[in-house]
């Protein structure tokens, strides 16, 4: 009886043994798990090009464009990652501002922003929305001018989707000029509720404002409404150019919102390059900022 005992002690220790080994195993290969300030939307870059550039427009009209770069990974998202097709594309703009969507930022390696604002002399902010195997992934906003400040609002009501809007605010002689970058959901409901949201925040009320973004805006829903009314009264293109899918553009997801400023006109930047970059167009436009001493309506 004693053997016996001894045997099924030795079977149950090599079998705890064997599955503590397995546990061990699975630890080493299982990636270190983020920390909580990587989990969650947040600022993780605000910085000028190595190059010092212009502190004001030149006059009072300025090119602004949005862009989803689709991760800079191409037209169906499965090739390789290759920044240079993007940054290419927005060389070919030219904006003065251009904030950007689904912009990846790798973990190694050098960083695209970076090398994008040196090569184009632009100052950069980004926030990330979440963490991708490869790399950080959120919105950014590329700006000619300095950025005199930066704040960002976390838009992720869904666990499904984590959303974030950017906001950059530039400093000129006589005003001041907010820009806001975001992505909002796939689903309608909660695209609702970021639009809420949005157009609650400081940035959206207090003074002349550009809302630029991929807007998800495939249809006429609650959230497509909600911007078209607010935002009728100073936005002068009521038929929106098609942006999506890239090579044969259906549904203008991508826009412009504006108050206090004067949108004088709006179009999709379809080049070759632009139709192979990423499944979004640009959409570039021409804005006309405030007289010195005009106020808000």
């Amino acid at each position: 009886m004693a053997a016996e005992t001894q045997r099924s002690a030795r079977r149950a220790a090599r079998k705890t043994a064997r599955k503590n080994a397995r546990a061990e195993r699975r630890a080493r290969r299982a990636p270190a798990p983020a920390t909580h300030h990587l989990d969650t939307p947040h600022l993780c870059l605000l910085r000028a090009p190595s190059v010092a550039t212009a502190t004001q427009p030149r006059g009072r009209e300025i090119t602004v464009a949005t862009y989803n770069v689709h991760r800079w990974t191409g037209l169906n998202g499965r090739g390789p990652v290759d920044p240079a097709r993007a940054a290419f594309v927005i060389s070919e703009i030219d904006a003065d501002v251009i904030a950007l969507q689904e912009v990846m930022r790798p973990h190694h390696g050098e960083d695209p922003l970076v090398i994008l604002s040196d090569a184009m002399r632009l100052h950069v902010a980004f926030a990330a929305t979440r963490v991708h195997k490869r790399g950080e992934i959120g919105n950014a906003i590329l700006s000619r001018w300095p950025i005199g400040a930066v704040s960002m609002l976390d838009l992720s009501f869904s666990r499904m989707e984590s959303r974030v809007a950017l906001s950059a605010r530039l400093r000129f002689q006589h005003t001041a000029l907010d820009i806001v970058s975001t992505h909002l959901a796939l689903a309608d409901r909660t695209r609702h509720r970021q639009v809420r949201a949005l157009l609650e925040h400081p940035e959206l009320r207090t003074g002349p404002t550009l809302l630029l973004g991929d807007m998800n805006a495939w249809r006429r829903c609650k959230a497509t409404q909600k911007l078209n009314a607010e935002f009728d009264e100073v936005h002068n293109n009521r038929d929106w150019p098609a942006s999506f899918p890239s090579a044969a553009p259906v549904f203008a997801l991508d826009r412009v919102y504006s108050r206090g400023v004067e949108v004088t006109d709006v179009t999709t930047h379809m080049s070759r390059a632009a139709q192979r970059a990423s499944d979004h167009l640009p959409v570039v436009a021409q804005v006309r900022l405030p007289a010195p001493g005009a106020e808000l309506k």
